[in-house]
């Protein structure tokens, strides 16, 4: 058996309850890691109130990334072996002990980092590479505007479009969090709360990607601060998920809407992600040149509490849980 954190029913943190649960065994192509931290994400909050159901097959417990070590390997896996210390991408149950996971959504630590810091690595950096480059398809000397960018989706999204050469933009809504974004690499910071970002974004020439979690009211003004053929790329809709939308301009400055979840991907999608990962971005991992942004970290049996921070908006990167 193990220590796990379950959801008693759908509502805020307190109903994350520290239960026992039966280790999960490695099934084909899986390996089970013996957790040594998992990172807290929108996605588990959102699941804890009931709007977020886990896809198919996947664990009801929350948490879709941790760090540890190799527990066990199914068949049919190479290339892992017990012991190995390894972040994972998971489909859920991060919050427990022990996790059953792909072997293809296993990265290895990179050269230099904890386990702490590793754990934070696997869901943001599979979203943002997958939205913003893959689907986005940002290139050098673009623009980019990151909504949200002292958030652990954001944080990751700045280092990553300056390691590839692209001007960022983005917004946040104090000016410590802002100086947090500026010393990421974000050259224009512009916090939300008394200022219009489309009016600087289009002061610059407008944005060619932008990475919007917000959705709502926002979705017609991020596609006023494009510059013609940008790409908006919505992950999440905070403000809301309907808009009244031009579509004139989408067709006349020939823009794309697009965006995705990460979850319900196939675990071939996500392995697909997770060698784009390991070719380009974990060697810029490894020499130092981005690394995971550290909020605070909680007890296993604290799961609520790492909610309740994260919830509260005040935090810059990441959370995570403290297992084993």
């Amino acid at each position: 058996m193990m220590q796990a954190v379950e959801i008693a029913k759908p509502g805020g943190p307190e109903v994350l309850t520290l239960t026992d649960r039966p280790v999960p065994v490695a099934g084909a192509g899986q390996v089970v890691i013996k957790v040594a931290y998992a990172g807290v994400n929108r996605p588990d909050a959102l699941q804890r109130a009931g709007a977020y159901d886990p896809p198919p097959g996947a664990s009801d417990l929350p948490g879709l990334e941790c760090a540890g070590e190799v527990y066990s390997v199914g068949p049919s896996v190479t290339g892992l072996s017990v012991g190995d210390a390894v972040c994972a991408l998971l489909p859920g149950g991060g919050y427990a002990e022990y996790v059953a996971t792909p072997a293809a959504h296993c990265l290895p630590v990179p050269k230099g980092l904890s386990l702490k810091q590793a754990a934070c690595l696997p869901e943001t950096f599979f979203t943002v590479w997958s939205n913003v480059f893959m689907r986005g398809g940002l290139r050098a000397g673009e623009r980019l505007l990151v909504h949200g960018g002292s958030s652990g989706i954001g944080t990751t999204a700045i280092q990553l479009a300056h390691a590839f050469g692209a001007r960022v933009f983005t917004t946040a809504s104090t000016t410590a969090k802002l100086d947090a974004c500026r010393d990421l690499g974000a050259e224009v910071l512009i916090n939300y709360r008394d200022e219009d970002f489309v009016k600087i974004v289009r002061q610059h020439g407008g944005a060619d990607v932008i990475l919007d979690m917000v959705g709502g009211a926002h979705i017609q003004r991020n596609i006023n601060a494009l510059a013609d053929d940008g790409r908006l790329v919505q992950i999440a809709f905070l403000g809301g998920v309907k808009a009244d939308v031009n579509f004139v301009q989408m067709m006349t400055r020939r823009l794309t809407l697009t965006g995705s979840t990460l979850r319900p991907q196939s675990d071939l999608a996500k392995a697909r992600i997770a060698s784009d990962l390991r070719e380009q971005v974990w060697p810029l991992l490894a020499a130092g040149r981005i690394g995971p942004v550290m909020d605070q970290e909680f007890d296993l049996a604290d799961a609520h509490a790492a909610h309740a921070r994260m919830e509260a908006g005040d935090h810059i990167g990441k959370i995570v849980l403290r297992v084993g």
